[in-house]
Parts: structure tokens; sequence; C-alpha cells
């Protein structure tokens, strides 16, 4: 059955093998998706400013540039979501994909089910971010403020990443509380990421490197060795 809450939905979908674009396409409008086409990244930068898509699906092999050059491009000036399209099962490709601001990735080959529902899983991520709790003084060193979505260190404004933003948005909500992978992996990447857990320790020391004074000895986000991620109780 059609969700509606992803009626016209406007996917963006970037990869060279026409039979790939095609089945992908009959499964996004399936699901009441509106699909657009490109086949190399001078075609999917025109799209991307002539549509501006919801989210965008792209293939990391490309003919023209690769789709991590593509990617590096499209973040320069857009916070549009973006799902990597890749046939190499390779960790060091998919966290790459992940440290250029990618939201998430798909293997191929994929089943149709796998890659709507991870369309479906990244689009609710990126209509909740509108979540505010105003402003936080962590410390004098470190600012939060939900209401802007800025986060200060030092007095310098920090540029977090969405998904970054969501992560630290749970932890801080929960300050002085311990959160278990799988709690920080449902309220951040949802559900379907349940088998996921490398995604929590990666985005955890992309915020360490932001926010912590010392990275490999954090006085905001601390580990608790087997369980999950406990923010530093800030309001004792």
């Amino acid at each position: 059955m059609e969700d509606t809450q992803f009626t016209n939905k406007r996917i963006l979908v970037v990869d060279d093998e026409e039979r790939m674009v095609r089945f992908i396409r009959l499964n996004l409008e399936h699901d009441g998706f509106q699909v657009v086409e490109a086949y190399t990244s001078q075609q999917a930068l025109d799209r991307l400013r002539e549509t501006l898509p919801d989210l965008i699906l792209l293939d990391v092999m490309l003919p023209d540039l690769d789709g991590f050059e593509m990617l590096r491009m499209v973040r320069e000036n857009h916070d549009i979501p973006v799902i990597m399209l890749t046939a190499k099962s390779e960790e060091d490709d998919r966290v790459r994909g992940l440290e250029l601001g990618a939201d998430d990735y798909v293997t191929k080959p994929f089943s149709p089910r796998e890659l709507v529902s991870r369309v479906k899983a990244v689009l609710r991520r990126t209509e909740a971010r509108g979540q505010s709790s105003g402003v936080i003084n962590v410390d004098d060193r470190l600012k939060i403020d939900f209401d802007r979505r800025e986060v200060w260190v030092d007095n310098q404004l920090v540029k977090l990443r969405p998904t970054e933003y969501r992560l630290l948005y749970h932890l801080v909500q929960n300050a002085g509380w311990v959160i278990s992978h799988d709690q920080i992996l449902a309220k951040v990447w949802g559900y379907e990421y349940q088998d996921e857990p490398h995604y929590v320790r990666l985005y955890v020391n992309y915020l360490r490197q932001k926010l912590e004074e010392d990275p490999s000895n954090p006085k905001y986000i601390l580990t608790e060795r087997g369980v999950g991620y406990r923010f530093v109780d800030y309001k004792r």
C-alpha cells in the first residue's frame, strides 16, 4: 500500500546504467515518489538546480566524476539527504561516503523493499530535524542553541552535519543517562538500522572530533563499555 506521507516526494536518481535507473524508478513510483533521472555527474548537478529534489540516490561509479566527488560538490551548497549506491561492499568505501556527508548507503544488488525502506527512513530523519529545546550552556567552552541549530565551541561556530546534529540532540536530551547502541540507532537512524552498529561508533567519533578538546579523552560524550554512550550531566 502506498504511504501517503511520501507522496510526490522528489527523488533524483544518478546512475549511468539505464536498466538500474528504470528498476529504481518503477519501485519508487510504485510507492508514490516522483523520480528525476541523471546518468552523469554533470546531468545530476543540472537536475539538482532545476528540480531541488527531496533526496538523491547517487551511484559511486559514474562516467565523468565519481560519486564521491559528486557528493563533495553537492555538500558544498546543499543539505539535501544523499544515499550512495555502490557495488562495492568494502567498509572503506562505505566509511568514505559517510565521512563526505552521505546520509546512508545501499550496496548492490539490493531488493526493492530494502531500497524503498532506506529512502523512507532517511526522509523521516530529515523531516524530524526541526526539534528544538532552547539554548544549553554545557560549560564555559560548549554552547548548544537548538532553536537556531547552532553549536559553539570556544566562541567559534562549529558546523555539524544533519546526522551529527540529531545524534547530539538525543544525547543531550538524555544527559546523565546511558543510551544503548540499539536505542541510539532507533532514535537517530530508525529501527531499520538495528544491524548497523558501526554508524553509532563512526558518528560519535565525528562529534568528538568537533566538540572535544581532547577527542581521545572525551569529557562530553562518554563511553559506557558494552552498553552505549552517555552525555555528561551538565545540570549537576
